[in-house]
């Protein structure tokens, strides 16, 4: 779309975006159900991979043809740019970007982009009517605070909306696509982990239930070597990013790398404007001479090269299962032009065998509700030296959770529920266990109708549900504000779809 000329407004009828994909359909059409559901901040939460820019764009782009002024909140400011050039592609080049002496700024202009970071120094502009927050679980204050006190819709997207008072800030989830689903279809790749020379934590120093930085960075540079000829083993021909624990540690597996023969370099905090430009600039090519990236954080998060070909891991977490799905997932994404079948992981640090269960869950089913998530980063995962990475039975895949992320197979777990009488009932029907007991199908209960429908009905749903599913009221003393929201068992699910069935055909007759 060429730019409007003098004195007109631009015409953001005429995009050019691709097909969009069914679930990226579904996920828009539940967004416009729970606004009209009375939701005004809502969360998509889809894989690394499924196209979250490309619907927070279509978002904006429905809006702006309405008239409507928008925002778009990038996670920090080397993401602007990337968000500007997809916008450019797909139509949206009449925007600004607010951000001092950026060449774009333009604030007549009813589209804006930004990041969280220039936005709290500068303040948020006033007049938006739609706002979309990539990668929304990064809860910084500002956005807190303008999302609970501005009137526009706002839309947030994540891989990983596990924060600690996410729900808080937003009243419904939208869950989009599973790893799996993509998978299945494509858009996303295989990941063939293999557990390297892992660095030794035993022992090492925390806080707050994780690993100091230092402690992290100490104990990995004694592997560094092993680093290099794993790599050099394993993944030589495949473009690489790397994650260490601190810019420290990323800039000797630099050099020492380097001192290998092989061209790498470090993006990070210290690596300046000018410096990225041309880092990303020469990574992004088919024929990159940059052949291997390191990085902490900079490039976990909203970071795409499709071709590349193998993640190293070299950061060992106990808690942030958010952090290391996203990690993983700047290689999975799945590139046509390459041939790309799968992306190795190169496990340095012991996170695929630490977060092997909870990665599976979230593989194959993502989440249900706001806050679900929220333990996964606050649970401390501890080392078994002595346990052996479990194995698929079915076929052969390792590590294996809860699920094999290769073929499905469901690990069967025996019950150690304790069956009591009363309110501590295990509650089965036609022989599947729904929940432990009458609480525990409460809350999975309550978690469902908080997150689907109208809010202000969600408690009175929860009465009806309960009492179709388990043939009586619950107890009086069951209070829809103490129960927690919670994981939902799969028959529980079915279950609750079946009743709806069932409803609905005794209100049609």
């Amino acid at each position: 779309m060429s730019p409007p000329t003098i004195g007109q407004p631009p015409n953001y009828s005429s995009t050019t975006f691709p097909t969009m994909r069914p679930f990226q359909i579904t996920a828009h059409d539940k967004l416009r159900e729970g606004a009209r559901n009375g939701h005004r901040c809502q969360v998509v939460m889809a894989p690394t991979g499924a196209g979250k820019t490309i619907l927070g764009l279509k978002i904006i782009q429905e809006a702006l043809v309405k008239g409507k002024r928008c925002l778009f909140i990038c996670d920090r400011k080397t993401l602007i740019n990337q968000t500007s050039e997809v916008a450019d592609t797909l139509g949206l080049s009449s925007h600004g970007i607010l951000q001092a002496n950026h060449w774009r700024i333009d604030l007549k202009l009813p589209f804006q982009i930004a990041s969280a970071q220039t936005l709290a120094r500068r303040g948020y502009p006033e007049g938006f009517d739609t706002v979309v927050i990539d990668e929304c679980h990064t809860l910084y204050q500002s956005v807190i605070d303008y999302v609970k006190g501005t009137t526009a819709h706002c839309i947030g997207i994540s891989a990983t909306p596990f924060s600690p008072g996410l729900g808080n800030v937003y009243s419904n989830l939208i869950n989009a696509a599973t790893m799996s689903e993509l998978t299945g279809q494509g858009i996303l790749v295989p990941l063939r982990p293999f557990s390297c020379t892992k660095i030794d934590m035993k022992g090492a120093e925390t806080r707050g239930g994780e690993w100091t930085e230092k402690a992290a960075e100490t104990r990995g540079m004694e592997i560094i070597g092993e680093v290099v000829h794993e790599w050099e083993k394993f993944a030589s021909t495949r473009k690489t990013i790397i994650f260490g624990a601190t810019i420290a540690h990323c800039e000797e597996m630099r050099d020492q790398f380097r001192a290998a023969g092989h061209n790498a370099e470090v993006f990070c905090a210290t690596t300046t404007d000018e410096e990225r430009i041309g880092i990303l600039a020469e990574f992004r090519k088919p024929d990159s001479m940059i052949r291997i990236l390191i990085s902490v954080e900079a490039l976990a998060k909203g970071f795409d090269v499709a071709d590349v070909e193998c993640i190293c891991d070299a950061r060992p977490l106990r808690k942030s299962l958010s952090t290391a799905i996203q990690m993983w997932g700047r290689g999975l994404r799945s590139s046509p032009t390459t041939g790309k079948e799968d992306c190795l992981l190169l496990d340095f640090s012991g996170n695929i065998i630490r977060f092997a269960d909870d990665y599976s869950e979230i593989f194959f089913k993502g989440l249900d509700a706001l806050d679900m998530g929220e333990k996964l980063d606050k649970t401390i995962r501890k080392d078994d030296e002595e346990k052996e990475p479990a194995k698929c039975p079915k076929c052969g895949y390792q590590p294996m959770g809860k699920y094999c992320v290769q073929c499905g197979y469901e690990r069967k777990q025996t019950s150690q529920v304790e069956v009591l009488p009363g309110n501590m009932q295990e509650i089965s029907l036609n022989g599947k266990k729904l929940a432990d007991n009458t609480w525990h199908l409460y809350e999975q209960i309550c978690t469902y109708t908080r997150a689907n429908g109208n809010p202000a009905t969600a408690k009175q749903r929860a009465f009806y549900l309960y009492k179709g599913m388990a043939g009586k009221q619950h107890p009086n003393t069951f209070r829809f504000e103490e129960a927690r929201n919670i994981p939902m068992t799969q028959s529980v699910l079915n279950k609750i779809k079946q009743e709806r069935i069932a409803y609905a055909k005794r209100k049609q007759q």
